[in-house]
């Protein structure tokens, strides 16, 4: 004789155990993506569907693959009452069922490490790192590959070119997505790529030593000046000058997308004093006299100019240029950048360039 046993009565509780042992472990909080919401709830199809278990047996499911996320092939309609379903989660029935009418209370050690895996792959990585701390299944479960290539750039092999990652294949997919979170040098070690930790967007910052800056090598006009705020260790001073032009370019393998490109730039300099930093303000102005204008071009021909005044004092900002897209991830794009403000009928200074 066979038994029905839904899965929205065997497992109702497992969202809650999670969430409960998360929380216990002060490792969770409930995320705002809707998807997550959706994965933590075992999906729709998972709640309302009914698996058919044979008492003492178990199902000849085909055996967990790390490299795929799971699948489940439905056998007849959801409203069928003999609906099964087949599920490539390798999981022992004996854990889901006692034999009897009455099943015993699953727990956390009761949920395949397939399920689990399935779960995190519609969270995001902080957050899949932080539940790997639950326990062995949980551990196991996140270095699932297929969990971890969709949440690397499209283009992440060219990028793992560029680390010198001798047959990444040999990497699993949740240590290449770890070693392109850490800022990557290039260009002489006047640039550096690395991904976002949450989203896995490409980032690229430019050294100030890296731009084209007029009278960089006239110390009357400009200074650097060694600081440990910035990633490159040096920031780009201006006292006084005339004629302000800072040029740029960075060509790289970014994925398709959108991209936003900006200056980091403070009025004012940070200097030691009675052995803390304070930033003085002394040789800025200018800047409120004519606008600074930003320019962006690709060798694609898109363009965007802005204009405006430097206002803040003593903080730095990022002014945006503007953004660009790139369609072709296969071939490097090239970006040219610029800051300018060409206006000879005033002197401007105190302006510190840390990168873009």
């Amino acid at each position: 004789m066979k038994a029905q046993v839904p899965i929205s009565k065997k497992f109702t509780n497992l969202k809650d155990q999670i969430r409960d042992k998360a929380h216990s472990l002060a490792l969770f909080h409930p995320p705002q993506n809707p998807h997550t919401q959706l994965s933590l709830s075992l999906s729709p199809l998972l709640t309302h569907t009914h698996f058919t278990f044979f008492p003492g047996k178990i199902f000849p499911f085909p055996p967990y693959n790390r490299h795929q996320p799971p699948c489940l092939t439905q056998t007849s309609s959801p409203n069928s009452p003999s609906n099964s379903i087949q599920q490539n989660y390798g999981a022992n029935t004996s854990l889901l069922t006692d034999g009897s009418e009455n099943p015993s209370n699953p727990n956390l050690g009761d949920l395949p490490e397939s399920c689990v895996a399935l779960v995190l792959s519609y969270m995001e990585p902080p957050e899949i790192c932080k539940l790997a701390r639950i326990d062995r299944t949980f551990r196991a479960a996140s270095s699932a590959d297929f969990i971890w290539i969709s949440k690397l750039p499209s283009n992440y092999r060219h990028l793992v070119e560029k680390l010198l990652i001798n047959g990444d294949e040999k990497l699993g997919k949740k240590e290449i997505f770890a070693r392109l979170t850490q800022p990557t040098s290039f260009d002489a070690g006047r640039k550096e790529f690395w991904i976002d930790k949450v989203t896995g967007g490409v980032c690229v910052s430019v050294s100030s030593k890296a731009l084209t800056i007029t009278g960089i090598d006239d110390r009357r006009y400009w200074n650097r000046i060694p600081s440990d705020e910035s990633r490159f260790g040096t920031v780009a001073y201006l006292r006084q000058i005339w004629w302000l032009e800072i040029d740029g370019d960075v060509e790289f393998p970014f994925p398709a997308g959108s991209y936003s490109l900006s200056f980091k730039l403070r009025l004012g300099k940070v200097m030691k004093r009675h052995g803390r930093q304070v930033c003085t303000t002394a040789d800025v102005h200018g800047w409120d006299v004519k606008p600074v204008e930003f320019k962006l071009t690709t060798a694609s021909g898109q363009q965007t100019v802005s204009k405006r005044l430097l206002e803040t004092t003593g903080k730095w900002e990022y002014h945006r240029v503007g953004d660009f897209v790139v369609g072709e991830s296969n071939t490097p794009t090239k970006v040219k950048f610029s800051l300018t403000q060409i206006d000879c009928t005033h002197t401007k200074g105190g302006l510190s360039i840390e990168s873009k």
